[in-house]
């Protein structure tokens, strides 16, 4: 069922109308009327590229629908359908995990805009997952990508713990890297070159874990045609990174900890106990302690789980890192048409993404650029390859964002090495400037706070050449903050800018 739509609504007219509209388009279709059934049918088939989902639906919504897709790992682009074209709509999916989003009742032509640049997407992800696959290594220290001081904290406390052979526990929010972190370990370590086996706790079905964990004999139970030896053998002499280790059931925690403790396993339906000799790094996004003392987590195991433990900062807490981290997904992430394509990337999108708070972190911002690549017509990428975190920058809508932005190129994006050439503003113009920002109007009287913002925003944006973010934070506002401004101001942006940045 290759190129199939899978239909989710509730209301049958709809469901008609759109279906057939989707089958003009050239594609085949599945439609069914809820969110079970469409996360029945996900799972059943493995033909569905995208997915156009209603949000309003009784019993399991869209939005439900979105997180057990993300729970159960399937990767096919969402397209939500809304009644209600507010921004916090579109701002909710799109934090869920949606592709794109359409008000209804949507347009054939948008429709079709939609669901052919999720098809196109959908058609690259082999290819993406093929390169990830190639990068992920052996990957060191050196190989991250980072500027920020909270990250360069992160890396001597890895390096100090890969001299030893302690549990490590890698704290920090889904998508930051953590496996990064301990890949980087396990290399700088005396076990480099030796296995390094990941177990997402979080994915594993419960009636499994022991047996993926710990291996089990042919026979033990139904279905088991054939011995396993379960990913603590598989790691033996090596690395075992426990992924999400606080989705561990009760049960597994008590296998987990006399592990830990006597280096022995039991697989399941064997004899004896095996002796396993392993580096255990685990990694969770929970907070551990909270889950000790609501006891959901076992106090005794997450002591000896804890042992040396290094907290990776959210990217919204490092955003120097965001241009950089760009700088390297557009150089790796893309398919290889759109890596010799694309050669840049606009200011202004820079800044935008800068500004955005990135929920899902690393992994979304990556995701998003391979997004854009995949969309962009020309060899730039501006904020319109970025429909999504357009809308949920606070503040700022298409119609706020200015039209034109100079261009970053790839080799000096916001590097340390980046000179923007200005044209120099004598001490006596700026002197002059600064007098005129008085606080009294011409008859004497103190001038209203509007006035004096308004006059103080034009003259840095005169000051500092239409540099937004040095505008932004010289005024001490966020940079959407300032695009509101100036828009409810009547100001372009641009007509600050004396001297374009020569890259």
């Amino acid at each position: 069922m290759a190129r199939s739509v899978l239909i989710v609504d509730d209301d049958p007219v709809q469901r008609r109308l759109v279906q057939a509209a989707i089958s003009k388009f050239g594609y085949e279709t599945v439609a069914v009327d809820g969110g079970e059934p469409a996360l029945a049918e996900l799972e059943r088939s493995g033909g569905i590229s995208v997915v156009l989902l209603d949000l309003m639906m009784p019993g399991v919504d869209g939005l439900e629908v979105l997180k057990r897709m993300r729970e159960r790992e399937i990767h096919v682009p969402v397209i939500v359908q809304t009644s209600r074209g507010s921004i916090d709509t579109a701002v909710t999916a799109m934090r869920a995990g949606a592709f794109d989003f359409v008000v209804k009742p949507a347009s054939p032509d948008r429709l079709e805009v939609a669901v052919s640049n999720a098809m196109k997407v959908k058609a690259c992800e082999g290819e993406a997952k093929l390169a990830r696959r190639g990068a992920a290594g052996t990957i060191t220290f050196r190989d991250m990508i980072t500027g920020a001081q909270s990250m360069q904290r992160v890396i001597d406390l890895a390096r100090r713990a890969a001299s030893s052979n302690i549990p490590i526990m890698i704290e920090g929010e889904s998508g930051v890297g953590k496996e990064l972190v301990a890949r980087a370990i396990q290399s700088e370590s005396d076990r480099h070159g030796k296995p390094f086996v990941t177990v997402n706790c979080g994915a594993i079905p419960e009636n499994l874990i022991e047996s993926i964990l710990f291996g089990h004999e042919k026979g033990a139970f139904t279905g088991a045609t054939e011995k396993h030896l379960g990913k603590f053998v598989e790691a033996n002499g090596g690395t075992l990174f426990l992924d999400e280790v606080g989705d561990l059931p009760p049960e597994a925690q008590v296998k987990l900890l006399r592990a830990v403790q006597q280096g022995e396993i039991d697989p399941v339906g064997g004899r004896a106990t095996v002796k396993v000799d392993i580096r255990l790094i685990s990694a969770t996004h929970r907070d551990l302690l909270q889950h000790v003392k609501d006891q959901r987590f076992r106090e005794d195991l997450f002591y000896r789980l804890n042992v040396f433990p290094i907290h990776v900062p959210p990217l919204r807490d490092r955003r120097e890192d965001i241009p950089l981290l760009v700088k390297h997904f557009i150089g790796r992430t893309g398919p290889a048409e759109a890596r010799a394509r694309i050669t840049g990337i606009s200011e202004q999108a820079l800044d935008m993404l800068t500004a955005y708070d990135w929920p899902g972190n690393i992994r979304q911002l990556e995701n998003a650029i391979f997004r854009a690549m995949v969309l962009a017509d020309g060899p730039v990428l501006t904020s319109d390859e970025f429909p999504q975190i357009k809308a949920q920058v606070e503040g700022i809508t298409e119609a706020e964002l200015p039209a034109k932005a100079p261009v970053v190129d790839l080799a000096e994006a916001r590097t340390p090495q980046r000179v923007a050439k200005k044209v120099a503003v004598t001490n006596s113009e700026t002197a002059a400037a600064a007098s005129a920002l008085s606080a009294l109007d011409e008859e004497g009287n103190v001038r209203t706070l509007a006035e004096v913002e308004a006059e103080m925003i034009r003259f840095a944006l005169e000051h500092y050449n239409g540099q937004m973010s040095e505008v932004a934070r010289r005024l001490g506002i966020g940079r959407s903050t300032l695009y509101r401004k100036l828009k409810e101001l009547g100001l372009d942006p641009e007509e600050g800018r004396v001297e374009r940045l020569v890259c």
